[in-house]
């Protein structure tokens, strides 16, 4: 018994003496980042232009896993139960992270429990755009033309509890406006659907809806975000249209599970900040239509928990769920 209990005693101090020790080596192998979604998109876009400098600074391999399902839920929990030691982290958005949790029919994960938020990586600005046929020439003419004739107009969502519908779903709650959310199985064909007509408006990320603004097949008339994007210049904020009420933004983010050493977080964060400040990233990152908002650990997660307080209500009171 007094052999077992010194056994004991000695592995576990072994433990307390190896986490520090642990840290500070960190990292002796590949460090794999895992995307909850499909190749392609913002996000997984978001994660190839880090990757490449995540390995030089760390000086180790840096591999991309695409694991997708369930609006990221698959992808992000494989994470929340990996061994938290820094060579596995999740580069997320608002709905693998936020939304997919709170809609699912179980409760995989929970971000402030299961995480450690190491930064935000880019924010991408939503816009409100119509097709052409829309009278409306003003984000305040659509709202009027949505009071006027309520449950009249239609909105293009490219599913249930995407950052796109959510905000649709804000902005009739807050404004008291009511119009119909035709759903679809992706943003192609909600896209598709807009530019052929057979509905009125949608809320894009920029990235995507750019070259459809551009070549007059949509019409935008607002977005979201404190200043104009980049590639809108002539397209006022929603709160230069007098609805400073209205933001939103699609956001990616670094996270690692839940008790990852302290070190490695600061060690990440640190050379995320430098990585996210560097002008051919930045470059990158404005060709996705996003901007790179590196943030210490603290600042990303009061982010997150605005975040949560923003949109958790809004999904909550809409009984939106996972399809």
């Amino acid at each position: 018994m007094k052999f077992s209990i010194l056994a004991l005693t000695a592995a576990a101090l072994a433990l307390v003496i190896s986490g520090p020790a642990h840290a500070q080596n960190w990292p002796e192998r590949t460090v794999k980042v895992v995307v909850p979604y499909p190749p392609g998109g913002n996000v997984d876009g978001a994660a190839r232009i880090i990757g490449e400098k995540l390995q030089a600074a760390l000086g180790q391999s840096v591999v991309i896993e695409n694991k997708a399902g369930a609006g990221g839920l698959v992808g992000s929990e494989s994470v929340a139960k990996a061994e938290p030691d820094g060579y596995t982290l999740l580069l997320g958005a608002n709905g693998p992270i936020l939304f997919a949790p709170e809609m699912a029919s179980r409760r995989a994960y929970e971000w402030r429990r299961d995480f450690v938020p190491i930064t935000m990586v880019s924010l991408t600005p939503i816009v409100l755009q119509v097709h052409p046929s829309v009278a409306a020439k003003s984000v305040k003419e659509l709202f009027e033309l949505a009071r006027k004739d309520a449950g009249k107009l239609t909105m293009s969502s490219p599913g249930p509890g995407t950052t796109n519908h959510l905000m649709s779903e804000l902005i009739q709650d807050k404004l008291n406006l009511k119009w119909v959310t035709v759903q679809y199985k992706g943003n192609a064909p909600a896209t598709n659907d807009l530019i052929a007509g057979h509905v009125n408006f949608n809320f894009d990320q920029v990235s995507v809806a750019l070259p459809f603004i551009q070549d007059g097949r949509t019409r935008a008339l607002a977005v979201t975000g404190s200043k104009r994007a980049a590639g809108l210049p002539d397209v006022p904020t929603f709160a230069e249209a007098g609805f400073a009420e209205i933001d939103g933004s699609t956001f990616t983010g670094l996270m690692a599970p839940a008790k990852t050493p302290q070190a490695i977080v600061a060690r990440l964060n640190a050379e995320m900040g430098k990585i996210l400040a560097d002008p051919g990233v930045k470059a990158k990152f404005q060709a996705l239509g996003a901007e790179t908002v590196p943030m210490t650990i603290e600042a990303f997660t009061k982010y997150l928990e605005k975040e949560d307080a923003t949109w958790i209500p809004v999904i909550r009171k809409a009984n939106v769920k996972s399809q």
